[in-house]
């Protein structure tokens, strides 16, 4: 997801409202104004049920902004958050609480707030596709309120959350900036909230997953440790996704992503009934031999690069004289141009079976169907939903994805920004957090290959390995957008948070 939501993002730092309500105009000063301290808004609090089948949760709902404070004292920004607490539950502190965030950089925390794990879910079509507006928001019988609280967040730059001064905004548009700012708001939350208690987990999806691993260790550092840690559609090293001159690994890690794609399109010579057995023989002819090639680069002989075009052709159903024409190269933006260009479509990059027409051919660049398929409906019913049933209001523009950061500083000197040793380091200083992997097959902005490699990387002791789960859905980088991979999700979710309070006291 980061690719593009880093183009979309990639604005002018809006000017910073005072956070909240609308204010008023000021009545005009007949002497010259003196420095006001500025009065920290009150949250807005407001109860709720939603029925289950059987069962009924009754839970109340915080929605407002916490400061981040340096340590001078000074309010720097403001972190929107909304979160949902069930009621009438004792002790609530011993209840799980997850900190959920998306990523970008520059996307707010609605995707997984109203896509999967709150209490509303945006009703799409089955398969995750547009419907037709007016849209419509239901209840979510799929929500993990029914495990544990729920705090989502949206980081500096994102949904309501602002810098307190335009010069401070760079500050949070960096990798260590935005973890650190989080990493602040999850600590006041636990003090303001009397929730140090609690089993505490962090769920990051995206770069949000980036920001989560290196989180994981910062709040270590900072004497809070995690139960468990979820990643969805992860991305960790910024390597295993860049198509740039010199780093194959991007070519090789997409492979089987494209694979299913073109699978599940009708691509490929050989359609084989089980997607699951052509991805296995992708990945593992990507291990033994395309790797092996692309490190040749150009000492393959004539042969050899005809007979490596003729796979790649065979599970990308790409031509192979299109494949050599590309050195045996494809990047994510040439194939989901390329793959239906004969019926005159281009395929989503978040989510592959998305489609739109090809109204520009001769264009390399392109919208992503995915994205335009989604921002609608869920930016329209946000907005709805937050004023008319959570009762926040603002005149504020809610940054959906991108609007609220400008370009974003990765901190990589001669090198990829890459956050899994952050990762690595958490689960060896606090061996009881357990980490849960969820990706989708149809996922060209994370593919799951990439996440994977990057997983087997990490350099885990055997012991620290067991704490790894790792799931793989039939779906795009929002897998849980098609609802039968919702269900399992959750149900996999739910057995992963069962698992990881197991050891608690």
């Amino acid at each position: 997801m980061f690719r593009f939501f880093i183009l979309v993002a990639a604005l002018l730092i809006n000017t910073p409202y005072p956070a909240g309500a609308h204010q008023e105009p000021a009545a005009a000063a007949e002497a010259p104004p003196r420095e006001m301290k500025q009065v920290e808004e009150k949250p807005v609090v407001s109860s709720h049920r939603l029925s289950i089948g059987k069962k009924e949760l009754n839970y109340q709902v915080t929605a407002g902004h916490l400061p981040v404070i340096s340590d001078s004292g000074e309010t720097e920004a403001r972190i929107f958050f909304i979160a949902y607490t069930l009621e009438n539950r004792q002790p609530e502190n011993r209840r799980p609480l997850l900190f959920v965030f998306n990523g970008g950089p520059g996307s707010s925390s609605v995707w997984l707030h109203l896509g999967t794990i709150g209490p509303k879910r945006v009703q799409m079509l089955p398969d995750g596709t547009m419907p037709p507006p007016p849209y419509r928001l239901t209840d979510n019988e799929y929500t993990w309120l029914d495990q544990a609280d729920l705090v989502f967040i949206d980081p500096v730059g994102t949904g309501y959350s602002r810098a307190a001064k335009p010069d401070l905004a760079k500050k949070f548009s960096s990798v260590q900036g935005d973890i650190e700012a989080v990493g602040k708001f999850v600590r006041l939350y636990l003090g303001r909230y009397g929730r140090w208690s609690s089993p505490l987990f962090l769920v990051g999806e995206s770069y949000g997953a980036f920001r989560a691993a290196g989180l994981a260790d910062y709040l270590l550092e900072h004497g809070i440790a995690m139960n468990g840690t979820i990643l969805i559609s992860a991305i960790m090293n910024m390597q295993t996704v860049s198509f740039d001159p010199g780093n194959d690994l991007p070519y090789a890690l997409y492979l089987p992503s494209y694979t299913a794609t073109a699978w599940y399109h009708g691509k490929l010579a050989t359609q084989a009934a089980d997607p699951d057995k052509i991805l296995q023989e992708a990945e593992a002819w990507t291990e033994n031999e395309y790797l092996t090639a692309l490190a040749k680069g150009d000492r393959l002989s004539p042969d050899e690069r005809k007979t490596i075009a003729g796979k790649l052709s065979q599970f990308t159903g790409l031509s192979p004289a299109f494949i050599e024409g590309h050195n045996l190269r494809i990047d994510s933006r040439t194939f989901v141009r390329e793959l239906l260009r004969d019926r005159q479509l281009v395929t989503g990059t978040m989510d592959s079976r998305f489609l739109a027409a090809n109204v520009d051919p001769s264009s390399p660049h392109g919208f992503d169907p995915t994205v335009a398929a989604i921002r609608p409906p869920y930016t329209t019913l946000f907005n709805d939903y937050i004023r008319n049933e959570i009762g926040f209001r603002s005149d504020m523009e809610y940054f959906i994805l991108g609007g609220g950061i400008g370009r974003w500083d990765w901190e990589a000197k001669n090198g990829y920004a890459d956050t899994s040793e952050d990762l690595r380091e958490a689960m060896a200083k606090n061996p009881y957090m357990k980490l849960f992997v969820a990706m989708g097959c149809f996922d060209l902005a994370t593919p799951h290959f990439s996440t994977e490699y990057t997983l087997n990387h990490l350099g885990l002791t055997p012991a620290l390995r067991k704490n790894l789960t790792i799931r793989r859905y039939q779906g795009g980088h929002m897998m849980y957008l098609d609802l039968a991979a919702l269900s399992r999700l959750t149900k996999d979710v739910t057995a992963f948070i069962d698992d990881s309070l197991a050891a608690a006291p």
